[in-house]
């Protein structure tokens, strides 16, 4: 990662750097610079979600966009995969997204994809870092862009929308579904809805009513409670919870229980197999991944690559390895021969499909997987030296992995877009577990915090 890219686009306090407004000229300009023009698309996708930052940071973004000939199209609130799919069939030049993803309404980010839909390599994200801080630039007001139409903008949700519809089978119908969503006050609350309503599910849609400081507010993907509780209280068939930005999807059984990304990764990647249509029986997910998710692909037949965090790298193993289907166990999923991003409202479309297709309910697909204990603590920390640069740290990861053994594993690695550090144990009991994490992190928090 650079001095600005994370695992998933610039972020930070909306307001302070890197994440002020003068910022957001300078990556509006150093993104029109590096696609647009030169005979070449020369529009660029812009999309945001519901922050209270956001119109000030668009505002920025298309100034900057605008001071080097470039042209914007706005697409107003709409979730990240919308502008993913809408710079690759507009044929833009590339597609940028406004937004901090699952964190809170004070952070702010900027996510970035070019023509073809797919997020930034390492070195083209580089190529754009050096632009963005060229500092023989000043910020200038030229050329601003004027405000898309309600009713165009109304008309790139519509086209995503259609989209999505598209990738269900013919005739798919969710009518006798009952579906409680939780669209965490974000980018889905207009979209979701509406499609799970259009395919005939009685759909309660909970979180959709932003006002620019409660996106992801008690509520989402981070947050399930209320979730389960509308889900068991109004007797539904199955809960779906999105992030803030719409590119992550938690889902809820009809008995209250959560299922996690790997769990979800595991159910569609059974179904897609059943179909025929898992190519090369692969399936990619990250080195976060729960350990029962490679047992459950192997008694499946199903081969399992892992890749760093972040759902770029899981593409970018995808299309190395020939996969079609890919994930995180925070929720992102990936279906290639559909999409070029992870996509909160296409996996639940797809997992849904999977339950029809099995023609049983959600807490019986549960069984697909097995999740090992796993405990999971972020540590605030002031710093992020090499974590093999700490001898403390060593020492402690060592001793735990020793008593460990072969029946779990550590993994220690920094957020990469928030000073945490988080430390991830997966052992045979959950309190023994929860304790060998609870070791790591006590170090850290003393070495580093």
């Amino acid at each position: 990662m650079g001095k600005l890219f994370g695992t998933d686009g610039i972020r930070g306090k909306a307001g302070e750097y890197p994440m002020n407004e003068e910022m957001a000229g300078r990556v509006g300009r150093a993104v029109a610079l590096t696609f647009a023009g030169s005979n070449g698309p020369n529009q660029i996708i812009v999309g945001r979600d519901t922050r209270l930052s956001g119109p000030s940071l668009e505002t920025a973004l298309l100034n900057g966009i605008g001071s080097v000939g470039a042209d914007a199209c706005l697409a107003g609130v709409i979730p990240t995969p919308g502008i993913s799919f809408l710079a690759a069939s507009l044929k833009a030049a590339a597609g940028i997204v406004i937004s901090a993803s699952h964190n809170p309404y004070y952070d702010n980010g900027i996510k970035i994809f070019n023509a073809r839909g797919y997020k930034l390599s390492d070195s083209k994200q580089a190529e754009i870092e050096n632009r963005i801080l060229d500092s023989g630039w000043t910020p200038r007001r030229k050329a601003e862009a004027e405000p898309a139409r309600a009713a165009a903008q109304s008309e790139l949700m519509n086209s995503y929308a259609s989209f999505l519809y598209n990738t269900l089978s013919p005739h798919t119908s969710f009518k006798g579904l009952k579906v409680v969503l939780d669209c965490a006050n974000g980018a889905t609350c207009r979209l979701a809805p509406e499609i799970f309503s259009e395919l005939g599910a009685r759909t309660e849609a909970l979180a959709v009513n932003p006002d620019g400081k409660n996106i992801n507010e008690a509520c989402g993907s981070e947050h399930p409670e209320k979730l389960i509780e509308r889900v068991l209280k109004t007797g539904a068939d199955l809960g779906l919870a999105f992030d803030g930005d719409g590119d992550r999807l938690i889902a809820v059984d009809e008995k209250g229980g959560i299922l996690s990304g790997d769990q979800i990764l595991a159910i569609c990647a059974r179904d897609l197999k059943e179909k025929g249509r898992l190519k090369n029986d692969l399936v990619v997910s990250t080195v976060m991944s729960n350990m029962g998710l490679g047992v459950a692909l192997g008694k499946m037949g199903i081969r399992h690559e892992t890749a760093a965090v972040g759902d770029r790298y899981v593409m970018e193993k995808m299309m190395a390895s020939g996969a079609v289907l890919g994930g995180e166990d925070s929720g992102h999923m990936i279906f290639g021969d559909d999409h070029t991003s992870g996509d909160g409202i296409l996996t639940a479309l797809k997992l849904i499909e999977a339950m029809q297709s099995a023609n049983v309910s959600l807490s019986d697909l549960r069984g697909v997987m097995t999740v090992y204990p796993q405990v999971l603590i972020n540590v605030e920390v002031k710093s992020k030296p090499d974590i093999h640069s700490v001898p403390a740290i060593v020492a402690a990861i060592e001793s735990v992995e020793s008593e460990l053994g072969d029946r779990g594993r550590v993994l220690v690695r920094y957020s990469g877009t928030q000073l945490l550090c988080r430390v991830m144990v997966e052992g045979p009991g959950e309190t023994e577990t929860r304790q060998y994490c609870k070791k790591i992190s006590d170090i850290i928090k003393q070495s580093i915090g």
